[in-house]
């Protein structure tokens, strides 16, 4: 399989997140979670730049229905937001969480969120449900770190990465209730060297793409787990990755460690495009009451 992997943008990302493509605007969205940035590129001009910094983290954030994004932030803030308009608060924190963020998220295809939280110390990260009418409800109690996330193409099931533990899981998913049940582990990474799993794509012939924090690499598994491919990566804290462009067959891939160049190395923290002619899947679209 050829590899072409092309640097797009470099912002120096302390952590670069949650790579999100958007069809209206055949554009690609991704965040800096700490510095609270978000950033846009459209291929079809090569243009780039930041469109929102804030004084809080945004660890990850959906595209709504009419094209607003929908940002999941400190303490378990959730906002929305379109260019040109100060943010719009739909929750204003979780009690449990005002330690500490949101991390990764996912839309399910009746417009509900999965959001997942960071661990607080020595509780383990939670991962919720956000409902359209705006209700929250605690899905795993213990979700460890919640990171990659994705859902195969017959909605049977729900993939959970926990960065806490190095383990990817299945669940069974009900599309009705939006519940998730019989947890079953597919991947677990007991060796340092071989990376963390991170963020995570589900391609249309329902394999997986891992990004591996501290694995310089992005690893391709079965449906089952079953380890296909490794492709390396020149920095260490690969974290996630997307698919997109018009047809869903280019990837685009986030990294960390921008602000440690001397360490991370010259291209930690930036933005990346992989094309390997893989088709992908659009991204399910949040349908949040503010």
């Amino acid at each position: 399989m050829a590899i072409r992997l092309t640097l797009i943008a470099d912002y120096a990302c302390h952590t670069g997140e949650g790579p999100l493509w958007h069809p209206d605007e055949q554009a690609l969205y991704w965040v800096d979670i700490p510095r609270g940035r978000l950033f846009r590129y459209h291929p079809g001009s090569g243009r780039h730049e930041p469109v929102l910094e804030v004084r809080e983290a945004i660890g990850g954030f959906t595209i709504q229905a009419n094209g607003d994004l929908l940002l999941f932030m400190a303490q378990g803030r959730i906002a929305l937001w379109r260019e040109g308009r100060s943010l719009q608060t739909v929750i204003d924190q979780i009690p449990e969480e005002v330690e500490g963020r949101f991390n990764d998220v996912i839309a399910d295809p009746e417009g509900r969120v999965f959001c997942g939280t960071m661990p607080i110390r020595d509780r383990p990260g939670k991962l919720y449900r956000l409902d359209p009418d705006g209700s929250l409800h605690t899905v795993l109690e213990d979700a460890g770190l919640s990171n990659g996330m994705g859902f195969t193409a017959d909605l049977g099931t729900f993939y959970h990465s926990d960065s806490w533990r190095r383990t990817i899981r299945a669940f069974d998913y009900d599309r009705a209730t939006g519940t998730l049940s019989n947890p079953r582990l597919l991947v677990a990474e007991t060796d340092p060297a071989r990376g963390i799993p991170d963020g995570m794509a589900v391609d249309a012939g329902n394999c997986l793409w891992s990004a591996r924090w501290d694995g310089h690499c992005l690893v391709h598994h079965m449906p089952d787990g079953r380890e296909l491919q490794r492709i390396p990566f020149p920095v260490p804290k690969v974290s996630s990755i997307t698919f997109g462009g018009p047809d869903y067959t280019e990837m685009y891939v986030t990294t960390a460690g921008g602000h440690h160049k001397e360490q991370e190395g010259p291209l930690a923290g930036g933005l990346f495009r992989l094309n390997l002619g893989i088709q992908g899947k659009p991204p399910f679209r949040s349908r949040i009451q503010a």
